[in-house]
């Protein structure tokens, strides 16, 4: 039978919570998803030689980002990550509007990776020309029917389906390192052949490197270590949250950092060409002519993009989840089945990633600003609150723990310093911009709706104590 259990902000969930390892694992799951299978051209047609030391400078970039997080969960172990950070620091209202617009940024962006799955599978099996909008609508919904199926299983089966499909998306990545090391052994290094590739009209395909290229070059490589923030969103479903947090998100991100690294760096030196020239839907497997570790690295790439849906699946829900269980929005979203899956929440952030990729006929260009602000709000709350935290000076109470000069205000610091150059440096105009150089109304508009409209919206009836009336009548 179903519960609402509205009341109590820290839900007990069931036996099989998430371990230590399986944190780690969901942490590489939440981060390794499309595009280092099906876009690693885009940095080294940027960067060329340089690359891997982008991929080492955005790794350090995200894994003091990281280190930060985990410092504040040591200090806040409920459910919303970010918004429970910001809610204990500096209050309710605060807490509210991170919240909510980290809820619309996590439901968009799991709309934009369930797209990018569904249309990656049409076009590996059916071409190009499978790739419509009826085709991938219908996918999409069978797509988002499967992750209920498995997040109204348990935490249990959600957990299994995580690990299995982070082990298989390592696996072929490891396996396309090994199987560059072992080409290396047996034949060229073409590595320096990236200086002088060329474009058919004869012009250099990788520009000439300076300090503006270098560092657009590792922004747009930290952006496929996005995803370590949402870890500790699911707090409650985990084993000691607050020492098993702040010890498996780092981990998990220096372990996608060489990954990253060893998979970009083999591949450049096997076959660059093979990579900035190909059309194929997973251009990682274009370095290779073994049809075998081909198609290997397409199940690979299928696997990795399941598995960020399911990790997204988990974590987004609980941020309404979490916001519900403190009355901030209606009791009703709180509402969990027989096994503590608060199945509401996930409908309603399911109905949210469906509704608005279709809304925009699958195109992205756009929407996504929303997820890129929402991440700076986070970027630059949570340093902050960590050393809030630190200070005692936190609106609510925090845990009890051993303070750390270094942790809770070195690095947070430095993390706070980090985020605001990527906010400066973010290219604002090409987000509300066309390619034809006009104003994107589709940027405009949802920034108005994610940012202002809808929080608005759900704001004042929570200060109105409509929520709070209504789950006691109920009770």
């Amino acid at each position: 039978m179903a519960s609402t259990r509205s009341f109590n902000p820290l839900r007990q969930a069931g036996p099989s919570k998430f371990g230590f390892w399986s944190i780690v694992l969901l942490t590489i799951n939440g981060i390794i998803g499309t595009g280092i299978f099906l876009s690693p051209a885009g940095v080294i047609k940027v960067a060329g030689t340089w690359t891997p030391l982008v991929y080492v400078l955005a790794g350090v970039f995200a894994g003091v980002l990281a280190v930060t997080l985990a410092a504040a969960a040591r200090y806040v172990s409920e459910n919303g990550s970010s918004f429970a950070y910001a809610r204990v620091a500096f209050g309710d209202d605060i807490g509210f509007y991170v919240g909510i617009t980290r809820f619309m940024a996590g439901a968009i962006a799991w709309g934009v990776m369930a797209t990018a799955v569904v249309t990656t599978v049409l076009g590996i099996f059916g071409g190009k020309a499978a790739v419509t909008q009826t085709n991938t609508t219908v996918g999409f919904i069978v797509l988002m029917a499967v992750l209920l199926a498995i997040n109204l299983a348990g935490t249990g089966i959600t957990k299994w389906f995580n690990n299995v499909s982070t082990m298989g998306k390592v696996l072929a990545l490891l396996l396309a390192v090994v199987a560059g090391l072992v080409i290396l052994g047996t034949g060229g290094n073409h590595f320096d052949e990236l200086r002088h590739l060329t474009n058919p009209d004869g012009s250099a395909m990788i520009p000439g490197m300076d300090t503006t290229i270098f560092v657009g070059a590792v922004l747009s490589a930290f952006y496929a270590y996005t995803g370590f923030e949402s870890v500790a969103t699911a707090a409650s479903e985990m084993d000691r949250p607050e020492r098993n947090l702040p010890r498996a998100i780092p981990l998990g991100v220096g372990i996608v950092m060489a990954i990253y690294v060893g998979v970009v760096g083999v591949t450049m030196m096997i076959n660059p060409q093979g990579l900035l020239t190909s059309t194929e839907p997973v251009i990682l497997a274009s370095a290779f002519n073994n049809p075998v570790i081909r198609n290997l690295i397409v199940l690979g790439a299928v696997l990795s993009m399941f598995g960020i849906n399911v990790a997204a699946s988990f974590s987004t829900p609980r941020i309404f989840d979490a916001m519900s269980r403190r009355q901030m929005v209606p009791a009703v979203i709180s509402r969990t089945s027989g096994r503590g899956v608060p199945y509401v929440a996930f409908l309603l952030t399911a109905l949210v990633a469906i509704a608005i990729p279709m809304a925009f006929g699958y195109s992205m260009r756009g929407i996504m600003v929303i997820s890129s602000v929402s991440r700076f709000i986070q970027f630059l709350v949570v340093p902050v609150a960590v050393v809030i935290f630190y200070l005692g000076r936190s609106r609510h109470h925090t845990h009890e723990v051993h303070r750390n000069v270094v942790l809770d205000v070195v690095v947070p610091l430095v993390a706070l310093a980090a985020s605001i150059f990527l906010m400066v440096r973010f290219d604002w105009v090409g987000q509300f911009s066309t390619p034809d150089g006009g104003t994107n109304q589709w940027a405009v508009w949802a920034m108005v709706i994610g940012y202002v409209v809808l929080p608005v919206a759900l704001y004042i009836p929570w200060k109105l104590g409509t929520y709070r009336r209504a789950a006691e009548e109920k009770r």
